[in-house]
């Protein structure tokens, strides 16, 4: 018996589970692993405790619960820091033990990579485009880290917001009338246009069906002029700081038939335009001395353009923009039209990208070859984007830990750790920081902890908002401490 042990592997199953045994005619046999039948399995060891989150939170600015009123929390905040004559900028790294905060990994010039970072965060004006799969949905760990940088180094707005929405944004309300749909590169569901226009941001909304007028020999005759509506408020779930803007982009391309729009700032019009019907990229602008309660978009056409989203920008300092792709590995940009999607960024001027993929890829991959073969996928990618900037810096926030029910244990997916190992060093050959979420949140088998501590949700994948808050905490905290080093 103890010897058949030694033919037993992990054998993956349906839903993500994996059983103990091996095959024979293509037949599973349940048999037991040698480790396991001599109960010898490894015993579980996170170097998170209680006392190493509860160390992190102290020094959080913003740390509610999840049915607390933030909007309420962080006035109170502020009021009391201003009371004391203190500000919420600068981290007190004196009430935490720095020691146990996960650092970034560097390329090999970590002091060149550091200053040209700073110098971008710095500048009047810096964009950030946060992509990342549902780990970031609802604007929920971008709109932290946002927060964070906007209060170092200035800034405003919630920035860049889709139209249609498919799920909660905490960081804006946007309320679209019912014509209007969403169309996502990364959504299988979709059918994927020819022109492969998504733009920066690799979605678009319209507010009638997508058709080519030459291609599809439509009469533009027969077509009935369509209305659609946007308007665009405050959010009061999220920080001061984003709930002010004044620069406001209307981002659109693929204009084939007349448009007309018109601007209303709390009811009064105050712009009425035609849309450039050229087919490419163009950024409709908006400037404003303050902040409306209501920003209302009307427009009109026979056909509807596809709407980039809008940007919900402040004049100045930080501007994070939120891209999040329910599902994607990340390997989707080369796939984009090459022409449109520099056009964006042209305009955009994006100076530091952030990627935060491998969540998805995780169940997947079935041995290391794939491993491989996935990660250098991804980097091919991410260096395709990256040429269409102006010598972005590139930042990777790595996949957190991700378990699967291996013999009614909660275990670490097999081969994350060495997918973790594979994205270190193909950050390290091309010039990207890397932040370890695996190890931040304390290694292999950590994510039940988190569970159990109620900081992420039963799917034992995602974070809930008190422990996406923390994550944040430590990844802003670990930049932080290297940006403030540097002289």
């Amino acid at each position: 018996m103890l010897g058949i042990t030694y033919f037993s592997t992990s054998i993956p199953l349906e839903n993500d589970k994996f059983q103990d045994g091996f095959r024979v005619l293509g037949y599973t046999i349940k048999y037991p692993k040698t480790t396991s039948f001599l109960l010898q399995e490894k015993t579980k060891t996170s170097k998170v405790t209680t006392k190493t989150v509860d160390s992190i939170v102290q020094n959080i600015d913003v740390l509610v619960e999840d049915d607390e009123d933030i909007s309420v929390t962080v006035e109170k905040k502020e009021k009391e820091e201003k009371e004391k004559g203190k500000t919420l900028k600068i981290p007190n790294l004196s009430q935490i033990d720095t020691s146990k905060i996960e650092r970034l990994i560097y390329p090999k010039d970590k002091t060149a990579f550091l200053t040209h970072l700073k110098t971008q965060l710095t500048a009047s004006k810096c964009r950030i485009i946060h992509y990342g799969d549902s780990q970031i949905e609802g604007d929920r760990m971008s709109g932290y880290i946002r927060n964070r940088l906007q209060n170092l180094y200035g800034g405003n707005g919630p920035n860049f917001t889709p139209i249609a929405q498919v799920y909660d944004n905490i960081s804006s309300e946007v309320i679209a009338s019912d014509n209007w749909t969403r169309h996502a590169v990364f959504d299988r569901t979709s059918k994927i246009p020819d022109h492969k226009m998504y733009g920066a941001y690799a979605t678009f909304s319209r507010f009638t069906p997508y058709k080519n007028i030459i291609k599809d020999s439509i009469n533009k005759d027969s077509l009935k002029l369509v209305k659609a509506k946007i308007t665009v408020s405050p959010s009061k779930k999220t920080y001061l700081r984003m709930r002010k803007y004044t620069d406001i982009g209307l981002h659109y391309g693929n204009t084939q038939l007349p448009v007309s729009v018109k601007v209303f700032a709390d009811g009064m019009l105050i712009k009425s335009d035609s849309l450039i019907t050229d087919g490419n990229y163009h950024n409709y602008k908006i400037k404003l001395a303050n902040t409306p309660d209501q920003l209302t978009f009307e427009i009109e056409s026979k056909m509807s353009p596809d709407f980039y989203g809008l940007t919900l920008d402040g004049e100045s300092g930080i501007l994070l923009d939120n891209v999040a792709m329910r599902g994607s590995a990340g390997t989707l940009f080369a796939g984009l039209n090459s022409k449109n999607f520099t056009q964006m960024y042209k305009t955009l001027d994006p100076q530091v990208i952030i990627f935060q993929y491998g969540g998805n890829a995780v169940p997947y991959v079935k041995d290391s070859l794939e491993v491989e073969h996935y990660v250098g996928y991804l980097k091919n990618h991410i260096n395709w984007l990256r040429r269409k900037t102006n010598n972005a810096s590139v930042l990777y926030i790595g996949p957190a830990d991700k378990t699967t029910t291996e013999n009614g244990n909660m275990l670490t997916y097999p081969l994350l750790p060495y997918l973790i190992d594979r994205l270190k060093l193909m950050c390290k050959e091309n010039n990207i920081a890397y932040w370890d979420t695996f190890q931040a949140m304390g290694g292999e088998d950590s994510m039940e902890y988190w569970v159990n501590q109620k900081l992420a949700a039963r799917d034992y994948t995602h974070f809930s908002l008190t422990g996406t808050r923390i994550i944040s905490e430590l990844f802003f905290l670990s930049l932080y401490m290297d940006l403030t080093s540097q002289k």
